[in-house]
């Protein structure tokens, strides 16, 4: 694939409050709505939750559960129906969203965008492209999009005069097999094993004020799942857990401080806020975040 992704972010960041009509909200589209409202979540496979809890980085973690479609199993925990297999919510992990301080899709101000963690702000590039961390998922779009003839982000920013993205429609010949299917189950998909210990848990996922130890129940869950079956290994569920409750890197740092200073989404970001690139220097930078190499 051919794209041009300098200035976009498309793919990376929330922005509907710019442009809600182009901004499509792909991952709502399907038959099991998801439980909350991240756009453009990335679903990780259990050995890529596995490597940031292992390198210190579950705190960049979120689940997902989903809403079950009609005919589905399904159970409810704090009032709310899930989708669930055999009677256990089923979730995917993916990289958290906090509101930032960026300009994507060609704008000429920053506003307060919901942006992965991995998102540099000021160059537009995701700190973690390019090594072991970077997950299947972003490596591989709009492959599965262009293979399906369904719509990509790069063209939805197109539409909404983003300029040109999509520069060559051709699907990769290594593009993986998609994260969804009958082979999904355990490695992309997981099952919660205890719905009964998920009271409290499910209604403030639903609204995007998840703890870190609510998080870590389902870290913890992924990490220890069996590829194609509903089997767990509690030690070692235990232990990703664990971690995930430990971890204090940049990443959740850098998610409190933000929270804290950002104003209302989509919102231009104030001069009661100080320069932005120093924020960024100071906020993830200045706390180890990886550089981003720029755009030649």
């Amino acid at each position: 694939m051919d794209l041009r992704c300098e200035g976009c972010a498309g793919c990376c960041v929330d922005w509907r409050p710019i442009d809600a009509a182009a901004a499509a909200g792909s991952d709502r589209a399907g038959s099991r709505p998801p439980l909350d409202d991240t756009y453009g979540l990335v679903a990780l496979t259990r050995d890529e939750v596995a490597r940031f809890v292992d390198d210190g980085l579950g705190d960049a973690l979120v689940p997902r559960l989903f809403e079950p479609a009609e005919g589905d199993d399904r159970v409810t925990v704090d009032g709310t129906d899930l989708a669930a297999v055999d009677g256990h919510p089923v979730f995917v992990v993916g990289l958290r969203k906090p509101p930032k301080p960026v300009a994507p899709i060609g704008t000429d101000e920053p506003r307060w965008l919901d942006a992965c963690v991995f998102l540099d702000p000021t160059t537009l590039q995701c700190r973690i492209h390019g090594s072991d961390r970077y997950p299947r998922t972003c490596a591989s779009y709009p492959g599965h999009n262009l293979a399906l003839d369904a719509e990509t982000e790069c063209e939805r920013v197109e539409a909404a005069d983003g300029g040109e993205r999509l520069l060559d429609g051709a699907v990769p010949d290594d593009t993986p097999p998609p994260a969804f299917g009958p082979q999904a189950l355990g490695s992309t998909v997981f099952a919660h094993p205890d719905p009964d210990e998920l009271d409290g848990v499910v209604a403030r996922l639903r609204v995007g004020d998840a703890a870190a130890d609510d998080r870590a129940r389902f870290v913890g869950v992924a990490v220890g799942s069996r590829p194609a079956s509903l089997s767990v290994d509690r030690e070692r569920a235990a232990e990703a857990a664990a971690r995930v409750r430990e971890a204090d890197s940049w990443v959740g740092r850098a998610v409190r401080e933000w929270r804290e200073r950002a104003g209302e989404r989509g919102t231009p970001v104030t001069a009661s806020v100080r320069d932005r690139d120093e924020l960024v220097r100071e906020l993830e930078d200045g706390e180890g975040a990886p550089g981003t190499p720029g755009w030649e």
